[in-house]
């Protein structure tokens, strides 16, 4: 059984029938909620009965799911299904093999934990979970030198501020 990977998340109700919005989190939307397919929520397989965008928004209807009480029942939940093994050039990585990877810096200290992956136009994030909470730290060379999957860990090397507060100059 291939990797399973999130791609979407279940939003609220929409109308009568049992369709629910949902916000995608996968670039494959088209495949991935095309009738038929199937989707793990919950603990739950769900399969896409039918989907149309409305208002700039997928709303989804799944087979079994026939009311607005078993569509709000879904909300919230994160979607999964099969991930697909796609080649990755040797700095590339898929985000499901960053998270949960140790955050140390250069000297080997540890400061937390990969919690996920945020991708943004400028440039990806990672969240890293510290003892001060979640920080974000730009997945850029200059700041994050080394990822070291087989070893368990992402070698951040932070500037001041970044993962923990600077206090005031005054």
């Amino acid at each position: 059984m291939a990797e399973q990977v999130i791609v979407g998340t279940v939003g609220r109700a929409h109308g009568l029938r049992g369709e629910v919005t949902v916000r995608p989190r996968t670039d494959s939307v088209g495949d991935r909620f095309a009738v038929g397919a199937a989707v793990v929520a919950g603990g739950r397989t769900l399969t896409v009965a039918a989907q149309s965008w409305q208002q700039g928004r997928l709303v989804v209807r799944f087979a079994g799911v026939a009311d607005r009480t078993a569509a709000e029942a879904l909300r919230g939940l994160d979607l999964w299904a099969d991930g697909v093994e796609e080649p990755t050039d040797a700095d590339e990585y898929h985000d499901t093999a960053l998270i949960g990877l140790a955050a140390v810096d250069p000297s080997g200290r540890p400061l937390g934990e990969v919690a996920a992956v945020q991708h943004h136009p400028a440039q990806d994030l990672l969240v890293v979970r510290t003892p001060a909470g979640e920080r974000l730290v730009p997945f850029v060379a200059t700041l994050v030198p080394e990822v070291d999957v087989a070893a368990g860990r992402v070698v951040i090397d932070p500037i001041p501020g970044l993962l923990e507060e600077v206090p005031d100059a005054d």
